[in-house]
């Protein structure tokens, strides 16, 4: 069950992509995210990555889908887990990578608490 509900925030993620709402996108992270970007820019909170999602969907990303595969969730202490997932921007074709940690607790449930985010070097 664990690893369906970490996968329903990247489910959550591509659903708010898709609809173009920062807001949505970034509901699945923590109040207090520390998020670094493709490009090494780091945000810090969840309205910080809000506020720079809402400018990437006004960009070339309008319009554009965000396809999701969790690829590795470990447990790391309890309520605590490491997670690999690599995203596709339809039809742009780019793939990232992220490693992530995702915590359970808490008043909003699961949440992301920290997200590095990559584009790896043959996928440009």
């Amino acid at each position: 069950m664990t690893e369906q509900q970490i996968s329903a925030l990247w489910d959550r993620m591509s659903e708010g992509w898709a609809a173009g709402d920062a807001q949505a996108f970034a509901s699945v992270f923590d109040p207090d995210v520390e998020f670094v970007t493709v490009r090494g820019d780091e945000h810090h909170g969840r309205e910080a990555v809000a506020a720079s999602h809402a400018a990437l969907f006004t960009s070339v990303y309008a319009g554009t889908l965000l396809k999701p595969e969790v690829r590795l969730v470990r447990a790391l202490a309890e309520g605590i887990y490491l997670v690999h997932a690599v995203t596709t921007v339809y039809p742009a074709g780019i793939t990232t990578h992220a490693q992530a940690i995702v915590r359970r607790g808490g008043h909003a449930g699961w949440s992301i608490v920290a997200f590095h985010n990559m584009i790896p070097g043959g996928s440009r």
